[in-house]
Formats: structure tokens, sequence, C-alpha cells
């Protein structure tokens, strides 16, 4: 599992001072708002002390301590931030994104291998994980509790039991 994951992107400066805008790519904006330092990515993981962080209409304003100027702030626009991944505890069945890509996927009872999550969408109701197969076809698996829905992090393995219609029935 990755060390490092991508939180967001800085998408503007704000202000004259050297502050910044970023565009979350979290659960949302607030998630981002609670932590004290990131990381950006330029040829190994750059920490970056946060001196201030809010949440202006889901996007984040961010000031760095290592930003004094709107020009040294003009030069990270369009970089991606990171999260150190020990910096953040999730509820139990709460998963990152980049965790559930790219794990495969088999039924429950028939250990039938579906193919592998290939993107994960937030609907706002419910997750819904997109599932690619072998031949390229491409299935949407919501995350409800009537697909009953097992992860195994360590293994990169899902397990699902679904619901009719999601998969080509025989019937």
């Amino acid at each position: 599992m990755k060390k490092y994951l991508e939180t967001g992107k800085i998408v503007a400066t704000y202000g004259l001072k050297g502050e910044v805008r970023v565009t979350p790519w979290c659960n949302d904006a607030d998630f981002l708002c609670q932590f004290k330092e990131i990381y950006l990515d330029s040829n190994g993981y750059k920490k970056l002390k946060i001196t201030a962080i809010r949440n202006k209409k889901n996007i984040v304003i961010i000031k760095f301590a290592e930003i004094k100027s709107i020009e040294q702030a003009e030069k990270l626009c369009g970089k991606i931030l990171y999260i150190d991944r020990k910096d953040v505890n999730l509820e139990e069945g709460e998963y990152f994104i980049q965790d559930i890509i790219g794990m495969d996927v088999f039924d429950k009872n028939t250990e039938m291998h579906y193919g592998k999550v290939t993107d994960v969408y937030k609907t706002g109701a419910n997750d819904v994980y997109e599932i690619t197969s072998k031949d390229n076809k491409k299935y949407l698996i919501p995350v409800i509790d009537d697909v009953d829905i097992k992860i195994d992090i360590e293994k990169k393995l899902m397990k699902i039991n679904p619901i009719r219609g999601i998969f080509e029935d025989e019937n």
C-alpha cells in the first residue's frame, strides 16, 4: 500500500500572501482541513507545514509556513498534494479509494472472478464500484448492504454477493 495518498490539487493562488486554493480529492473539504502538514511530490515527498486551513464552498484555502508570497504560491499551481497514510484513522468499513482501485473481485459463493475494480463513483447516496472484466466489460456494483461486500486490503481482494441483474443472469 502506498505511504502517501493523493488528496487534492492546487488550482490557484488566493490573495497576495501566499495562500493557495485546493480542490480536494478526499471525502470532503472538511476532511482535508484536519491536517497540520501535507506533502508535495517534487522528486521525493516534501513536507509542508500548514499554518492556516479552511473550507470555503468546498474549496480548501491553505497557507503554508514555507510559502510567503503570491509569486511562491504561483509556482505550486497544478501540483498534487498528498497525505501520509499514518496521519489518518479510518472508521471500520472505510477505505481509501486508492486501496480499492485494482482489487480483484470474486463471488462469495461460487468464487467466480468478475474482474478488477477500475473506478469508484461517489453518488451521494452510496458509493458505486466500477468492475472491469477480463474481456473489458464494465459493471457497476452499488456499495449497499444487499451486495454484502467484504474487503481484504492486504490481499487486494473483494468478495461480493451480487444482486440479481448486475451481471448477466443465465435465468
